[in-house]
């Protein structure tokens, strides 16, 4: 039996040190019908060369400029050159487990149209893994483990962007990557959602997910937290808020404050509540600051919370239970 053909579209720019590395983990791949569609975004340094020597060894390596300029157009310009039946992402600077393709295109295959294979992830850095991302590594494993990435999507991007497959008519279905928001990755994953696609559960840990502090989305304005809120209000508003219900902002930090702008500016009207009894009476933005347990005072509301710690969440979740609301549809955790 034939296997249906693979693609991998992979931008990159100068990550010369990182993507002889890159493509020799797709070579070793366990699952041998792909093709891997490099993309050039105008690099200075070595890398066209090395991604040029390796295409003129194997065929199912393949080498084009950026018919644009950005990851966006870049990944565009490979979808275009793609023909597989089913479509994958890879970052240049990353690597995949051997059994990557082949575990996905089987998960695929076993639960049919509609669904996204994912697989657990695992962080390197040369010089050692902060806390955060060990954190976030955590997290991102315990939903993939179950398929429950979609009930934590306002939080973090909850699917990888080098770490997903699917068929290639779903991916055009919700739009493939003809979006021009960023990020571009939590933007498709929103996509995702929207359409309903199940994310397959997944035990095995398929990407090796290189950090250093040079790489974009540490570094490109496109993937500073403003552009994250931005882009998980517009889809909370389009996909779960519901206009007949009050909204209440829970947290007066940073990120509360940024978000009952947004709201403002939308003309979105909101309550504020919080904990912290130093605010709670003050307006900020014209907006009275109200103690949490106004909440049992609405009828039926919505919540949004910005609250960042990790104990104040649980204890936040805890009071959400005796109240009986149920997670993304009477209450969203947005960090």
């Amino acid at each position: 039996m034939s296997q249906p053909l693979v693609s991998i579209v992979i931008p990159f720019k100068n990550t010369d040190t990182f993507i002889n590395e890159c493509i020799s983990s797709i070579l070793n791949q366990t699952y041998r019908n792909w093709e891997a569609i490099f993309i050039d975004d105008n690099s200075k340094d070595k890398s066209y060369k090395i991604v040029e020597n390796i295409s003129k060894i194997d065929f199912r390596v393949k080498l084009y400029r950026n018919n644009g300029n950005g990851i966006i157009d870049a990944l565009r310009t490979a979808y275009k050159h793609s023909s597989g039946s089913y479509i994958t992402r890879m970052d240049s600077d990353d690597l995949m487990t051997s059994t990557r393709l082949e575990t996905m295109v089987i998960s695929l295959e076993n639960t049919g149209k509609k669904h996204i294979a994912i697989g657990q992830v695992k962080y390197f850095r040369a010089d050692g893994l902060s806390d955060g991302f060990a954190r976030y590594e955590k997290w991102l494993n315990k939903l993939t483990l179950e398929g429950n990435n979609y009930t934590e999507i306002y939080k973090e991007c909850v699917i990888p962007s080098p770490c997903w497959m699917l068929h290639r008519e779903d991916f055009d279905a919700c739009g493939g990557f003809n979006s021009e928001t960023y990020p571009e990755d939590y933007d498709l994953v929103f996509r995702f959602y929207k359409a309903k696609y199940k994310c397959i559960p997944c035990d095995k840990v398929l990407l090796h997910w290189r950090d250093y502090s040079t790489r974009t989305s540490r570094t490109h304005e496109h993937y500073a937290e403003n552009s994250f809120l931005d882009l998980k209000v517009d889809y909370f508003l389009e996909l779960n808020y519901n206009e007949a219900r009050p909204l209440a902002i829970w947290g007066a930090g940073t990120k509360g404050k940024n978000l009952a702008k947004i709201l403002l500016k939308q003309n979105i009207p909101f309550y504020w509540i919080c904990d912290n009894p130093k605010k709670i009476g003050k307006h900020i933005y014209d907006q009275k600051l109200f103690n949490f347990d106004y909440l049992s005072q609405l009828t039926n509301p919505q919540s949004i919370v910005t609250v960042a710690n990790t104990q104040a969440q649980q204890e936040i979740t805890s009071y959400f239970k005796t109240q009986k609301m149920i997670s993304m549809v009477d209450y969203f955790f947005f960090c």
